[in-house]
């Protein structure tokens, strides 16, 4: 199958924003140490970061609607890879928390100007394997760039991790530049009429299935090693395999989820995928102290992670055909509540003593009201067709 090559600068800007968003979580300790603070300080890094991307993704997208989505692009890129410079160099941990705040901030918008763009240069019909092309990058950051920067840091020093994601956009911006086709900005709207999508019970809906429905598999992403280590009885330097088997799982995932999407639709692949979720969880709780059964539902969970990013974003962009950046640019910012939820509420059976198994209990509890949401999306507004207006408009680019 050829690429289009116009998808992969998108794709290179999600390499380089999945490796600086996942890698951080595996060298705490040794940023810690150089910083002279506690390794759970040294999570409010990972915080500050998520809180970047939820507060940025709908102020720099409501006020960049009105320019160019190619130049909006680079210049989201160029922000994200001067934060990332910067945090290399950063020489105390309160600069390190602002910058990482600062990094985070052209992340979601970044996604949700791409999510758009991706749409538009898709054909009909392949709008949501277009979009999962560009999350592609986000998958591919989970298999083979994450555990890679993680050994360097490891093996030499943390600093590296920053230049390394900093190179990455640099090239981001190249290939923006080089081959990404320039399209229409919309005159005619402004921040305040950006927002109004919110009052559309649709657009609740999809954010709902986001933040809660997909905020059940981070119940088990967040917990994984000490659930393969602890429970599955998986040697502690063998995750690294494991979490490669995971990033495998969700490039497959991602792709097959865009594929499938464009072949049912995104409500029914969206049920489909969500009510998939709830029973991976429940095989995660119930067979999780067997190993080969772990292991497999370790590849199938990483799958599921990533292949409802297509279709969810598709069905949102429906809900909001008059505010399609800004109501991608919600998503991401769901999708960080969804991650922070998972995290909170699959911890608190810990709390009182259960095994590492019951966060993913939890997770069914989530994805089944994901499912519930799906299911009522689907009865109100699944029936639609292209030709009504909440189709995607899709603005010629180009080529």
């Amino acid at each position: 199958m050829k690429i289009d090559k116009r998808i992969i600068p998108l794709a290179i800007g999600g390499l380089g924003i999945g490796t600086t968003e996942f890698t951080v979580m595996g060298l705490l300790p040794d940023i810690a140490h150089t910083l002279k603070i506690t390794i759970p300080e040294a999570g409010h890094l990972i915080s500050a970061y998520a809180m970047g991307v939820v507060i940025g993704a709908p102020i720099l997208i409501g006020y960049s609607v009105k320019f160019p989505p190619k130049k909006v692009l680079m210049v989201l890129m160029i922000l994200f890879t001067l934060f990332n410079g910067l945090s290399a160099v950063a020489p105390d941990y309160t600069t390190m928390l602002i910058i990482r705040f600062m990094s985070g901030l052209p992340h979601g918008a970044f996604f949700g100007v791409g999510t758009v763009v991706a749409s538009r240069m898709a054909g009909k019909g392949k709008e949501a394997f277009y979009i999962s092309l560009m999350f592609t990058g986000l998958t591919i950051a989970n298999l083979i760039m994450v555990p890679l920067v993680t050994y360097i840091g490891h093996a030499y020093h943390w600093r590296l991790y920053f230049a390394i994601v900093a190179f990455i956009g640099l090239f981001a911006i190249l290939f923006l530049k080089l081959w990404l086709p320039a399209t229409e900005a919309n005159q005619d709207t402004h921040f305040l009429e950006e927002l109004k999508f919110l009052k559309n019970k649709q657009s609740w809906l999809v954010l709902g299935i986001t933040a809660i429905g997909f905020g059940g598999l981070f119940t088990w992403l967040s917990y994984i090693t000490p659930l393969m280590t602890i429970v599955a009885g998986i040697q502690s330097n063998q995750m690294a395999y494991v979490m490669i088997l995971a990033g495998a799982g969700m490039v497959v995932g991602n792709l097959a989820g865009g594929f499938i999407s464009d072949r049912l639709g995104p409500e029914k692949t969206c049920v489909l995928l969500i009510f998939l979720m709830m029973i991976s969880l429940a095989g995660v709780f119930l067979l999780a102290d067997h190993q080969n059964m772990a292991l497999i539902l370790t590849f199938v969970c990483g799958a599921l992670s990533m292949s409802v990013a297509a279709p969810i974003n598709i069905m949102m962009m429906k809900a909001a055909p008059k505010s399609e950046m800004m109501a991608a640019a919600f998503m991401q910012a769901a999708f960080n509540i969804a991650n922070a939820m998972g995290a909170f509420l699959g911890g608190i059976p810990l709390e009182y003593g259960f095994s590492f198994k019951y966060p993913s209990l939890v997770g069914v509890g989530m994805t089944f009201i994901g499912l519930v949401i799906s299911l009522r999306y689907r009865y109100l507004y699944g029936k639609e067709t292209p030709d009504t207006e909440t189709a995607v408009e899709c603005v010629p680019c180009d080529k």
